[in-house]
């Protein structure tokens, strides 16, 4: 029975896949009668995936997988430093999987876990990357697990970021501030879950100050820098121009910009750009770009501190941990243009 796998296992113990992933990962949080049952049915069968020999006697594999929807983005740097600080000192080691934002690559990597080679996961995406059964607890079917800096829409799973509906609002309520009434906003896909609750504070800044909600101002993105050029492209088309673009991130902000000034608009004269994230060089670029700071290494090393405590064996309440945010105010806005109709 060598070929068999952990859905064979789980089937032949009547119990689901990811109860034989904590058996094998952390066999603490599984009650003994349920251990012993997976343990009979994997000593029987002969079952020896990977490193699993090994992980029945240690009871771990000594690594961590953290699942990132991709590496290569700034915004991404601080976050994996962090992790990779704090788990060495803990005496993990972490293995970096770079979805390209495919759930298939997600699911890849999150079976690291059900096959014994980590014991536990940092999700930095919007999917549970498991197939979950409704009407049974969450925590009864994923392994140790944090999310970080993306929302998954459920209160079930711990969380990690800042409250993205607040920030927005803030940096909003910010252009409003400086005399802005169109502002636009370049948003990121509208089935992520943290774009949406910025796109609430959007709408609930404009609603405060007795703004009329306009659709057309707002245009989808893609997180990237070369989306950021076609929406800004698209605003350009507008009969009645935006006097700021709020960018759901710097990257498709530094491409706004760009091509702003190509097209030989002034920034902030004509036009105010502001970001969200505050990445390394956002400060680099001309003008500098005023944006929302998240404290992207705190966030990282938040969510391994958890997950470590988790992997000792400390359960924690689910639902979201939320750290500050500031604006970070620079040179990419200013107060709104009076020949605009602002």
């Amino acid at each position: 029975m060598a070929t068999l796998g952990i859905k064979d296992i789980a089937a032949l113990a009547k119990v689901s896949p990811a109860t034989v992933s904590r058996v094998f990962s952390s066999p603490e949080l599984v009650s003994k009668a349920t251990l012993d049952k997976v343990k009979k049915v994997v000593d029987e069968s002969g079952y020896r995936p990977n490193r699993m020999g090994a992980s029945l006697r240690t009871r771990k594999s000594g690594n961590i997988v953290a699942i990132i929807p991709d590496i290569t983005k700034p915004v991404n740097a601080g976050i994996i430093r962090a992790i990779e600080q704090v788990a060495q000192s803990a005496g993990y080691s972490v293995l970096l999987g770079d979805t390209q934002g495919l759930a298939e690559r997600e699911k890849h990597y999150a079976e690291l876990v059900s096959h014994g080679q980590a014991d536990g996961i940092l999700l930095f995406g919007w999917r549970i990357p498991f197939n979950v059964k409704p009407g049974i607890p969450l925590a009864e079917q994923l392994p140790p697990m944090v999310n970080g800096n993306e929302e998954i829409d459920s209160d079930e799973v711990v969380s990690v970021g800042v409250d993205n509906a607040a920030a927005a609002k803030a940096a909003v309520d910010y252009l409003l501030s400086l005399g802005h009434r169109r502002i636009a906003a370049i948003t990121g896909p509208n089935t992520v879950p943290s774009s949406n609750k910025r796109k609430q504070g959007y709408q609930r800044a404009l609603e405060e100050a007795g703004l009329p909600y306009d659709p057309a101002l707002l245009v989808e993105g893609d997180y990237d820098v070369r989306s950021g050029v076609e929406c800004a492209q698209q605003l350009l088309l507008l009969p009645d121009r935006p006097t700021a673009v709020f960018c759901f991130n710097d990257d498709m902000a530094i491409g706004a910009m760009q091509f702003l000034q190509q097209q030989g608009f002034k920034i902030p004269d004509d036009i105010s750009v502001m970001g969200f994230d505050d990445i390394n060089y956002s400060e680099y670029v001309s003008p500098p770009l005023t944006t929302v700071h998240q404290p992207l290494q705190e966030i990282g090393t938040t969510c391994i501190n958890l997950l470590i405590k988790q992997l000792k064996g400390e359960k924690l309440e689910p639902g979201a941990r939320y750290l500050p945010f500031k604006l970070q105010i620079r040179g990419s806005t200013g107060i709104a243009p009076k020949t605009s109709g602002a």
